[in-house]
């Protein structure tokens, strides 16, 4: 038995899988942000799942992001070689948004008076210029001791060509601070770029204490009801790891929630015949947009946590993902000047919108859904909950339709156009904005309110097909169950491509895959990739090159030097075969491969009834239409519906418009033909 739990902003979802039948178990249950684990315990007791039973229990959390973006963290010391104590507080001398004249860089996370310097100097070649002061070091760590710091990061220049000096000064460390956690760069990060490789120690370090307590917490809470079985963790990167790597590199699980679903649209994709599509997962307080391409997850080499301008950059690898403040608890509200805007404030699941009738105020997506008639306040979670639509419509006239002069339904659409155009821009933004057109994919929705919107984005988009897989409310859930164990390693390997030694090239894969060895749990079934981080000499920045074992060990050249003309092509449509390229980072992704789940397949029922009619507004505030409603559970394969129509199941709504057709794929996907998309 699997069961894999994902926490979100409003509700906690539980996906379970007996291998032995390959029968799947559902669950959902409010967020308890003041005691996580609460939530976790509650879908458990609901989905009534044996816990004896579960072998494994995979786990996505939004805890590591949350401590970092709230500032939560534990109060961190900085020790660094003599020098460049302001190389993290100085960052990047860029400006990205030039004419903000309120623009902030970003805020550090130690401050300068916790930020030691001491005596040790590496070069670049990986030589010793000047030893490691061992008097120096524990100078620094008395006076961060009566600082009384919880957590202490560690970053020498070059160590992620050589980490003997910071070896021998986290022993130090560690002795001299024994109940600080401690994090060294050259376990987190091996890659130059000293801003970068600081901050991303860093952020590892603050968030450390808290995440090592939470993992502890759950493992202590899950013991008590009687879990016996495997705790893994999800990945920004995808992959799964042990509670142990969790604790020492909490950075990695910085997005370990929303993958879940890129994994599963991935999944879905190729069950369908479907190499390329776009993952569009709407949730409780963000909506998350993805690109897969020929079957697999568009990964980025790290990002910005808090955004580009001022955020604080975590260069670890990521799944790419765009997220935007559009989820069903967005809050509408109105601006200084009038304007109606929506999110990123969330109402979340403590109070949540109005129509929960948990003490919310504040009129969300959700609340306006509720007054378009495109929820069933009688028949929500399968009418585990009962909403308040008659409060939904008095916080949405008293907060938005009033003050605009509107009607509340003509006020509900505005909310719901408005945030449909933010989350088209999320869509754009990993297609478009990458060189691809959205028209040559299809849109996978999910989330408790992606199928609720995902028509009106892809018919924004141009985009022909739209695909609501099975479970779509739990479907990040559903992807941790499908996710192999994954590790990635990063060093910087500087060299010509034409003049570079092949073999010491070959002997550092190998020192990585050996260092691989003790991370990685599953020793079945292990696939390695490697990546090399290619670009045209004198450019910043680089473009990461599939490359084989083979092609290293045969030092061809040639075939390495086609593959990155043939992606840079792709990516800029131009590229420059006369002009010399350098390699810059070696990457080595190390994958312990899980069986494939099948999904159960419908037996064929082609004739689509509906159980009941609704009047609905689709877009037209004034008439709503008569909407003929389905329950998806009762529609087989092969069935066919046309729009306008709603198909309800546990915990979404598929909205369709007017000359939207439906069909239903013999392993229950819902396929959808966008009317005027092409």
């Amino acid at each position: 038995m699997l069961v894999a739990i994902d926490i979100g902003g409003t509700f906690t979802d539980l996906m379970a899988f007996d291998e032995a039948t390959g029968r799947f178990a559902q669950a959902k249950s409010l967020t308890t942000p003041a005691q996580l684990v609460q939530g976790i315990v509650d879908c458990l007791r609901k989905s009534g799942v044996d816990l004896a039973v579960i072998s494994e229990l995979i786990h996505g959390s939004t805890t590591a992001i949350n401590t970092l973006i709230e500032r939560k963290g534990a109060k961190t010391g900085l020790i660094v070689t003599r020098g460049t104590r302001d190389v993290y507080s100085i960052g990047r001398g860029n400006r990205p948004e030039s004419y903000n004249l309120f623009f902030r860089r970003h805020r550090p996370l130690v401050p300068r008076h916790l930020t030691r310097e001491i005596d040790e100097r590496m070069l670049a070649s990986g030589e010793v210029l000047e030893p490691l002061e061992h008097a120096s070091l524990e100078e620094a760590c008395r006076r961060l001791a009566d600082e009384k710091v919880e957590a202490v990061a560690v970053c020498f220049l070059h160590s992620y060509v050589n980490p003997e000096h910071e070896r021998a000064a986290g022993e130090i460390v560690r002795r001299a601070l024994p109940g600080a956690y401690v994090s060294l760069s050259h376990e987190i990060l091996r890659e130059y770029r000293e801003f970068e490789r600081t901050s991303t120690t860093v952020v590892n370090a603050y968030i450390g204490p808290k995440v090592g307590g939470y993992v502890r917490s759950l493992k202590a809470s899950l013991a008590q009801i009687g879990f016996r079985g495997d705790l893994t963790i999800m990945q920004s990167n995808g992959g799964v790891m042990t509670p142990e790597v969790a604790t020492q590199r909490p950075v990695a699980m910085m997005e370990s929630g929303p993958v879940g679903g890129i994994i599963a649209s991935a999944q879905t994709g190729r069950t369908l015949g479907l190499a390329n599509v776009i993952s569009f997962d709407m949730g409780g307080t963000t909506a998350k947009a993805s690109l897969i391409r020929e079957g697999e997850p568009t990964m980025a080499p790290g990002y910005y946590v808090g955004g580009y301008a001022s955020g604080h950059p975590v260069m670890v690898p990521v799944i790419d993902v765009v997220e935007v403040g559009a989820g069903g608890g967005s809050i509408a509200w109105i601006d200084e000047i009038g304007a109606l805007k929506v999110g990123p404030q969330s109402a979340g699941a403590d109070p949540g919108p109005i129509c929960y009738r948990g003490g919310g105020t504040e009129p969300t997506i959700t609340d306006a859904n509720l007054v378009l008639g495109r929820l069933d306040p009688e028949d929500f979670l399968g009418g585990q909950m009962v909403l308040d639509a008659k409060a939904a419509a008095q916080g949405i006239v008293g907060k938005i339709a009033d003050p605009l002069k509107m009607s509340a339904a003509a006020a509900a659409q505005a909310i719901v156009d408005i945030a449909v155009s933010k989350m088209s821009l999320a869509v754009r933004e990993v297609s478009v904005a990458k060189g691809y057109d959205p028209r040559d994919f299809a849109l996978v929705a999910s989330g408790g309110a992606g199928p609720l919107h995902v028509m009106a984005i892809a018919r924004e988009l141009h985009i022909p097909k739209v695909i609501v897989p099975l479970y779509p409310a739990h479907f990040s859930a559903l992807g941790m169950l499908a996710a192999d164990e994954r590790h990635d390693f990063i060093r910087t390997f500087y060299a010509d491509l034409d003049g570079a030694d092949f073999r010491r090239l070959e002997r550092t894969v190998e020192e990585m895959a050996a260092e691989s060895a003790s991370a990685l749990a599953s020793k079945k079934g292990t696939e390695r990739r490697i990546h090399l981080d290619l670009r045209y000499v004198g450019q910043e920045f680089t473009l990461s090159v599939p490359v084989g074992a083979s092609q290293i060990r045969a030092g061809d050249r040639r075939a390495i030097r086609t593959a990155f003309d043939r992606l840079y092509d792709q990516r800029y449509a131009h590229h420059s075969p006369d002009e010399p390229v350098e390699i810059v980072n070696i990457r080595l992704a190390v994958i312990g491969k899980r069986a494939t789940m099948t999904l159960p397949r419908l037996s064929a029922k082609r004739r689509a009834q509906a159980f009941r009619k609704m009047q609905v507004h689709l877009g037209d505030s004034v008439r709503p239409v008569s909407c003929p409603v389905y329950r998806r559970e009762e529609l087989g394969a092969g069935a066919r519906l046309s729009g306008p129509a709603l198909v309800r199941e546990h915990g979404t709504t598929t909205v369709l418009f007017k000359g939207d057709v439906c069909s239903v794929a013999r392993t229950g996907e819902l396929l959808i033909s966008v009317r005027g998309a092409a």
